[in-house]
């Protein structure tokens, strides 16, 4: 089956849903709290916000309690909002995968009007209110994830090409980048590295879930790998992106970001993750467990990862301390400078947008 055969049968789905979904539906208007809760991906926006929350607590600038506050909850809306917009552009989809046949949408919950304006007023305010607690670089990475989320990855990306999520995993890997921007100001080595950890860590964990449900993709008309290339290319790839992403992994302890129990932490669920990726590779067709023992341990790798940054704060590192008081430059105490006098008080000057 090739990209243009799923492309057009994706079509045909799409207009059949469209004439479907202007009939009435016995459940519309009976929504409660918790469909639109699930219209936000909780379980993605979990993710989401502690890898940014991680890299936030790690940066070099310590924001005040209310900012990181402020920030936490509006990388949180800014994720939901992703997730929100995500289901109303994909309710054509879900509604003939059985994986998401159940989602609020396609049950007739949630009208996707109602979730379209519901994500749009996300997004706005997420974007809005982390402008206003840290600064408008941050702001721009989190309105530029939501963008390419919902643009780039749903709109064009997963129906068009197996690579969806290899280049769609951009989204997924920011916000470690939107949390350190949000207390610096600025993006430097650091979160790029997280965020490469996670681009890497993307495709094995997604590809592992889609191996397993090959029929319900193929069925729905999205050109996942496992559906276009076949199982034995995707555990390959799979494999592939694993040993790419265990070296990766211990840049944090080689930049000095983390310690040596970061590293071996790192090296640790490296090992792990490599070897359930070879035992997929050199498993057979018929055999569905080695894929999801892939793709339940990469989830518990991300998060025992991004553990690991939070408790092991490395040697050498250095820790500055900032108050915010109407979005004006403020001294900053540094309380250790590498190479310097661990009593010496340095000001610098940190621009508020």
């Amino acid at each position: 089956m090739n990209v243009k055969s799923i492309a057009d049968q994706l079509g045909e789905r799409r207009a059949r849903f469209t004439l479907s979904s202007r009939s009435a539906h016995p459940l519309a208007g009976r929504w409660s709290v918790s469909d639109f809760i699930a219209l936000t991906k909780p379980r993605v926006m979990m993710l989401a916000v502690f890898t940014a929350l991680v890299a936030l607590s790690r940066a070099p600038v310590r924001l005040d309690p209310l900012s990181a506050f402020a920030a936490v909850v509006a990388i949180a809306a800014g994720a939901a909002a992703a997730g929100v917009l995500n289901m109303w552009y994909d309710a054509d989809i879900d509604a003939v995968m059985s994986r998401t046949a159940m989602r609020p949408i396609p049950r007739g919950r949630i009208s996707r009007f109602e979730a379209l304006i519901l994500g749009l007023l996300l997004g706005g305010f997420a974007v809005a209110v982390l402008a206003l607690a840290t600064n408008l670089t941050a702001a721009a990475l989190l309105a530029g994830t939501i963008l390419f989320y919902v643009v780039v990855y749903t709109v064009w990306l997963k129906r068009s090409t197996p690579q969806n999520i290899v280049i769609g995993g951009a989204a997924g890997a920011l916000p470690p980048v939107i949390g350190w921007a949000a207390a610096t100001g600025d993006v430097g080595l650091e979160p790029l590295a997280l965020f490469l950890i996670i681009f890497l860590w993307t495709p094995p964990h997604f590809w592992s879930l889609a191996l397993n449900r090959t029929d319900d993709y193929a069925r729905a008309g999205v050109p996942m790998l496992p559906v276009v290339a076949g199982r034995a290319a995707t555990t390959r790839q799979i494999l592939i992106y694993s040993g790419l992403l265990v070296p990766v992994s211990e840049l944090p302890w080689a930049l000095g970001f983390a310690g040596v129990v970061y590293g071996a932490i790192a090296a640790i669920c490296g090992a792990l993750f490599l070897l359930l990726a070879r035992q997929l590779n050199a498993s057979i067709e018929a055999d569905r467990r080695a894929a999801h023992r892939l793709f339940v341990f990469s989830i518990v790798y991300l998060f025992v990862l991004f553990a690991g940054l939070l408790i092991d704060h490395g040697n050498g590192s250095f820790s500055l301390t900032r108050s915010s008081h109407g979005g004006r430059s403020v001294p900053v105490h540094a309380e250790l400078l590498p190479g310097g006098d661990r009593s010496a008080c340095s000001t610098v000057n940190f621009r508020e947008v």
